[in-house]
This record gives C-alpha cells, structure tokens and sequence, in this order.
C-alpha cells in the first residue's frame, strides 16, 4: 500500500511538472508574439509616413521620380513582408523576409535622405522636417521594440532548447523562433533623417 502511495505521489509530481513546463512554454510565446505585436505597431507607422514624405519631396524632387518610385516600392514589399510576420511572429522564414524588406527599405531611404539634401528649399520645408523628426522617433522605438522582441525571443528558445522542457516542446510542436535582426554593418546604421 505505500509503495502504491508513492507511485501516486512521483506520478502527481510529474504531471504537475509537465503542465507546468508546458504552461510555461505557452506563457514565454505568447509574450515574443506579443513583443513583435509592438514592432508591428512601429513598423506600421513608418511603413505610413513614407508615403507623405515622397508626396511632400515630390514637388522639389519631380525629375528623380525613379528614385520616389523605388522607396513606394520598398515600402510596399515591407509592408506586405510585415503583414507576413505579424500573421505568425514564429515563422523564421517570414521574419527573415521581413528584415531583408525592411533592410531594402532603410537603404532606399537612406539614398531618398541623400538626394533632399542636394535640395535646400526640401531640407528647409516646414512639412518635410516634422515628417522627417516623426521617422526619426518611429526609428529609435523600432529599435527598442526589437532588442525587447529579441529577448523575448531567446528566453523562449532558451526553455525551449533546455531539459528537461526541450522534451515537452517537442511533444507538442514548441518551434524556436527566429531573432529580428539586421544582417550586415550597412543595415545596422541608422537611416539619417536629419534635416
């Protein structure tokens, strides 16, 4: 009888154990999803003041439309990228295409900065500097929503890679999840809004 006592015992303490371990795992997903749901936020905001900075540059900069073009354009692939991501913030291979988007995105913003600054009567714009100062902000809490994601991130992949709980993760399809990161030096450099 107490050794049946004991077996009831270890096999309360085991499942206690394991819905604890997968309760956890749930609680850390849910909170990388919603730290990418913060970036999403951002992401959305300058996604939308790209389209009035290129309508306010396109008076002073009508004959460099190929270069306007090209930044609607980046922000349109990055747009549809973050949509992609935001759908399911595990999907490394939708958060690689949404930094690759966004990494083609700064460098088309970059080379749109560099280009109004041939133009003084665009830098001296009223519109165009509260517009710029507005990226500029949206930049910094990217980037403070992302280093938060990102440690969300590896707390989860942490439990997720660590015994015991790696073996229930695996039971019930915990996948790691993917860092939102840039990838080369270039990328890493901040898009210069300064006016």
């Amino acid at each position: 009888m107490a050794w049946f006592l004991g077996l009831l015992v270890l096999a309360l303490v085991l499942v206690a154990s394991f819905v604890g371990i997968y309760n956890n795992l749930v609680n850390l997903r849910n909170r990388f999803k919603n730290a990418f749901a913060q970036i999403d936020v951002q992401l959305k905001r300058r996604h939308d003041l790209i389209p009035n900075l290129v309508e306010t540059a396109k008076g002073f900069l009508s004959h460099e439309r190929e270069t306007l073009e090209a930044v609607i354009a980046a922000r349109n692939s990055a747009e549809g990228a973050r949509t992609r991501a935001a759908a399911d913030p595990g999907d490394a291979q939708a958060m690689q295409g949404l930094a690759s988007a966004e990494a083609g995105l700064s460098g088309m913003l970059g080379r749109f900065f560099a280009l109004s600054e041939a133009y003084p009567d665009l830098k001296s714009n009223q519109n165009m500097m509260q517009l710029s100062e507005e990226l500029s902000t949206t930049e910094n809490k990217i980037a403070f929503a992302r280093q938060s994601f990102n440690d969300a991130v590896m707390r989860y992949n942490n439990r997720c890679e660590m015994v015991p709980s790696n073996l229930v993760a695996g039971m019930f399809g915990f996948k790691r999840a993917e860092f939102f990161e840039v990838e080369t030096e270039g990328e890493r450099a901040p898009v210069k809004v300064q006016f």
